[in-house]
C-alpha cells in the first residue's frame, strides 16, 4: 500500500538509490539494549552476546572506512582540478589529439547496417523502445563520438537527462566536466561549496552537484561516464591522458629548447678583421664599431615622434664578428663561421615522443610515425593489444548506457522488463575476430579428434566430457543441446517429406500465367490470335492491305510477298517487322537479297504508307 503512495520521481530514487540497486548503504543492527534474547540457555545467551559485539566492532569498522574514503576525496579535489587544466592543453599537442580521436573512432565504429550502438532483447516492443530512444531521442550516432572523446580526455563525462514521467527520456544536455562533484557515500562532506542543507537521514545519498551554479542532482537525472582504473581517484574515473602527463610537459620543454637552439645557432655568421694600424687601444673600439655601423642597415626612425627606434635589432639573429688587427698581412680579412651542424640530431626527442605513445597506448603506425612492414603482420599484432584498450572504454560506455536504458524504460512502465535487454557496441579488430575464429577451429578439431572411433569401438573421451572440458560447456546445457539436436532432426524428418505434403506452392503462378502454353509455344506479347489461326496485331487493328500496285507485290519495292504464317501450334508466330523484310525502309541494305542500294522511290512510297495506315488507326 505504501508503495502505491509514492510518486514515479520516488520510485525511481527507491529503485536506482543507493539503499536498493546499487548497494552503497553500509549495513545496520538494531538491538534492544534492554532484552537482547530470551532464552533458559545461558551458552546460547553467551554466545548471541559475544555475536552482537562483534557485529558493533566490524559496523565501526565501516565507519572508519568511510571516514577514509572522505579524506581521500578532500585530498583528491585540487588534484582533479590541476588534471583536468593540463588535459585541456594538452588537447592542441598533435599526438594526443590525434589519439583522442582515434580512442573516440575506433570505440564507435558503426558495424554493417551503419549502426553505432546494437541492441538484443526478447521482446520486439522493448527493443523498438530503445532503439527510438537511443538513435532518436539522444542521437547517439552524433553524440557518443563526444561523449567517449570528453570520457578518454578526462576520465568522466556528464550528461544530464531530461526527464518526462509518461515519456521518459526526452532529452539530453552536456555538462562541463570540470564544475560536476560526485558525491557518494562517506564523501558527503563539504568538498569544495555547501550548497545543500540536507538531513541526516539524507546525508548517506549519492547526488551530484554543480558547485559553479549552485544546483544539486539526483543520481538518476545524470549520466557519469567514466574510466574506473586507479582507486586513489575514486569516486571519479582515470583519464587516459593521466600517464602521459609528465611526458608530455617534458616533451614542450625539449621541444622549445630544440627551437631555441635552431635559431641562435643555426644561421651562418662572418669575422670581419679590421685593421687598425697603431691606433691608440682607447679609439680602436670606437674605430672598429664606426666600421661595424656601415655594414648593418639603417635604424628605423619612427615616423611620429621622430626618435631613433632601438629596439629593433637588426642584427640579433645574425650577429657578425668584428676583430680588430694590426698586421696588414693578416690572411682572410673575412672568414665565414659555419652554423650548427648537429641539427638533424633529434634523438632526445624522438625518446620522449616514444615515450609519449607508450603512455598513450596507440600503436605508432597508427599515428603515422612509422611504416608497416612485414606486409601489416606486425600491425596486426599491436592491433589485437590496441583492441583490448577499445574494449575496455566501451564497457565504460555501456555500464552507463545501460542506465540511461533501465531509467527509460522505468518512466514508461516496463519494470518487469528492466533486465530484458543487452547493448553492444562493435569490435574494430578484425585481427582479433580472426583470432577468435582460430581458437574455434583448433577447439572443433580437437573435439571431433576425442569423440572419434579409433576403430575399437572406445572413443577416447564421450561426448558429455568433450562439450564440458573443451567447450566449456556446464550440464545444463549439454542439457539443451541435446534437446535441440533431437528437435531438429525431427525438423529434418519434416523437411525430407515436403513433395508429399505440399504439392503446389503457388509460388510461380503469375509466371506460369505470362509465359505458360499448353501447346508448347508463346504467343508475342500483347498479340491475340483469331479463329483461323492469323495473329492480330496492335490489339484488334485489321492487317494491313495489299499495295495499290499489285495484288502480289511488297509493300516496299517489287519484292516476292513473304511466305505464310505458320500454322496454329507450329511455332512462333512473326512479329510485323518480321513478315516484312525491308520494313527497314532506309537504313539497312539487304546484302542476302542481293539489294546494296538505297532506293529513294521506294522509300517514299512506303512512308506515304505507313502515313495513310497511322491515319486510319487514329481516326477509326
Amino acid at each position: 500500500m505504501a508503495e502505491n503512495n509514492l510518486t514515479v520521481w520516488q520510485r525511481l530514487s527507491k529503485t536506482l538509490g543507493p539503499n536498493s540497486l546499487l548497494n552503497q548503504d553500509y549495513p545496520t543492527f538494531k538491538f534492544d539494549k534492554k532484552e537482547l534474547l530470551r532464552t533458559q540457555d545461558k551458552q546460547e545467551y553467551e554466545r548471541e552476546k559475544l555475536q552482537a559485539q562483534q557485529t558493533f566492532y566490524l559496523t565501526s569498522n565501516w565507519q572508519k572506512v568511510e571516514n577514509n574514503l572522505y579524506s581521500q576525496a578532500i585530498y583528491y579535489e585540487p588534484n582533479r582540478l590541476s588534471a583536468q587544466y593540463d588535459y585541456e592543453s594538452m588537447e592542441y599537442t598533435p599526438e594526443i589529439s590525434a589519439a583522442l580521436d582515434i580512442y573516440s573512432e575506433e570505440s564507435t565504429t558503426p558495424n554493417e547496417d551503419g549502426f553505432i550502438l546494437q541492441i538484443y532483447s526478447e521482446s520486439k516492443r522493448i527493443k523498438a523502445v530503445l532503439a527510438d530512444l537511443f538513435n532518436n531521442t539522444l542521437d547517439i550516432n552524433t553524440n557518443l563520438p563526444m561523449w567517449t572523446r570528453n570520457t578518454c580526455k578526462y576520465g568522466d563525462n556528464f550528461v544530464y537527462l531530461k526527464l518526462d514521467p509518461e515519456k521518459g527520456i526526452v532529452g539530453c544536455q552536456q555538462l562541463p566536466t570540470i564544475e560536476i562533484e560526485r558525491h557518494e557515500i562517506g564523501t558527503e562532506g563539504k568538498i569544495s561549496i555547501d550548497i545543500t542543507k540536507e538531513l541526516d537521514k539524507d546525508k548517506k545519498a549519492l547526488h551530484f552537484t554543480w558547485k559553479n551554479k549552485n544546483m544539486e542532482f539526483q543520481s538518476w537525472e545524470i549520466a557519469h561516464f567514466r574510466l574506473l582504473g586507479d582507486d586513489r581517484k575514486l569516486p571519479y574515473g582515470t583519464s587516459m591522458l593521466e600517464k602521459a602527463r609528465r611526458i608530455w610537459k617534458q616533451l614542450l620543454l625539449s621541444e622549445d629548447a630544440m627551437l631555441i637552439y635552431r635559431t641562435s645557432r643555426a644561421p651562418e655568421r662572418r669575422m670581419f678583421k679590421v685593421f687598425v694600424g697603431n691606433m691608440n687601444d682607447d679609439d680602436v673600439e670606437a674605430y672598429v664599431q664606426r666600421v661595424a655601423n656601415k655594414f648593418k642597415r639603417e635604424q628605423i626612425v619612427d615616423s611620429k615622434s621622430g626618435n631613433v627606434d632601438m629596439r629593433f635589432n637588426q642584427m640579433a639573429v645574425d650577429q657578425d664578428y668584428f676583430i680588430p688587427v694590426r698586421d696588414p698581412a693578416a690572411p682572410d680579412p673575412i672568414t665565414t663561421l659555419p652554423g650548427a651542424t648537429n641539427l638533424s640530431e633529434i634523438a632526445d626527442i624522438e625518446y620522449i615522443q616514444k615515450k609519449l605513445l607508450t603512455a598513450l597506448r596507440v600503436p605508432k603506425a597508427f599515428l603515422g610515425f612509422e611504416e608497416v612492414v612485414g606486409d601489416g603482420k606486425n600491425l596486426s599484432l599491436q592491433d589485437i593489444r590496441f583492441a583490448r584498450t577499445i574494449n575496455r572504454i566501451q564497457k565504460s560506455m555501456i555500464a552507463e548506457m545501460n542506465k540511461i536504458a533501465i531509467i527509460h524504460l522505468f518512466l514508461l512502465g516496463f519494470e518487469d522488463e528492466l533486465a530484458n535487454f543487452t547493448l553492444g557496441l562493435t569490435n574494430p579488430s578484425k585481427q582479433a575476430d580472426l583470432l577468435m575464429i582460430d581458437v574455434w577451429k583448433e577447439k572443433v578439431a580437437l573435439y571431433k579428434e576425442l569423440v572419434m572411433d579409433p576403430g575399437n569401438g572406445i572413443q577416447a573421451t564421450s561426448s558429455t566430457w568433450a562439450k564440458k572440458h573443451i567447450f566449456g560447456w556446464s550440464d545444463d546445457e549439454v542439457k539443451l543441446d541435446l534437446q535441440q539436436q533431437r528437435i531438429e532432426r525431427a525438423v529434418g524428418e519434416e523437411l525430407k517429406a515436403t513433395a508429399t505434403v505440399i504439392t503446389k506452392t503457388g509460388i510461380f503462378d503469375n509466371i506460369d500465367k505470362l509465359y505458360g502454353s499448353t501447346s508448347g509455344a508463346t504467343p508475342a506479347a500483347g498479340a491475340e490470335t483469331s479463329p483461323g489461326g492469323e495473329e492480330i496485331f496492335g490489339g484488334g487493328a485489321a492487317p494491313l492491305p495489299p499495295p495499290p500496285g499489285g495484288g502480289g507485290e511488297e509493300l516496299l519495292g517489287g519484292a516476292p510477298p513473304p511466305p505464310p504464317g505458320p500454322e496454329a501450334g507450329g511455332g512462333p508466330e512473326l512479329a510485323p517487322e518480321q513478315k516484312f523484310p525491308d520494313m527497314n525502309i532506309l537504313v539497312e541494305n539487304n546484302f542476302i537479297e542481293g539489294k546494296n542500294i538505297i532506293d529513294l522511290n521506294s522509300g517514299q512510297h512506303s512512308l506515304s504508307e505507313i502515313e495513310k495506315e497511322l491515319d486510319k488507326l487514329l481516326n477509326s
